[in-house]
């Protein structure tokens, strides 16, 4: 089963940027990344038919503290981000992808896998915080994990 992983954020807005970091890092590894930045809507140039998708993204939430790694698979990504996280996009990116299933049937079969680090500093910089820092080694071992089983 082959996999893509969606690498979301902006780099120049400190933590929103972790998930482009972590992109890099699993590319170095071999991984099949794509860099979205904050355009999901590119997807749909770029999907070559891969039935998993895991997106790796900066959120925002009251709940959940600075660095936690929230996972979640399938339509709990739509349920789960819509009530209790935001994404720190203008149009979130999770509204983006149900839209982007909706109009493309390619997509609808996909296997879906949302991880997002809560944020602690979404401002100008490039540099993350402590809390996002220590959630990298976290958030590649669960990707490794989904993607085991994968060929790329």
């Amino acid at each position: 089963m082959k996999t893509l992983i969606l690498a979301l954020g902006n780099e120049l807005m400190k933590d929103d940027g972790v998930g482009l970091k972590i992109g890099r890092l699993l590319k170095e590894k071999g991984y099949n990344v794509l860099e979205l930045g904050t355009d999901i809507f590119r997807l749909q140039t770029y999907y070559n038919g891969e039935e998993k998708i895991i997106i790796i993204d900066a959120i925002l939430s009251e709940k959940f503290k600075p660095g936690e790694v929230i996972y979640l698979k399938d339509e709990e990504v739509f349920e789960k981000l819509k009530a209790e996280i935001r994404s720190a996009h203008f149009m979130g990116a999770v509204d983006g992808l149900r839209l982007l299933i909706t109009l493309d049937e390619r997509l609808a079969k996909v296997e879906l896998h949302f991880i997002g680090i809560v944020a602690k500093e979404i401002d100008l910089g490039m540099e993350l915080s402590e809390d996002v820092k220590k959630a990298i080694p976290k958030v590649i071992e669960i990707v490794e994990k989904i993607a085991k089983f994968s060929s790329f």
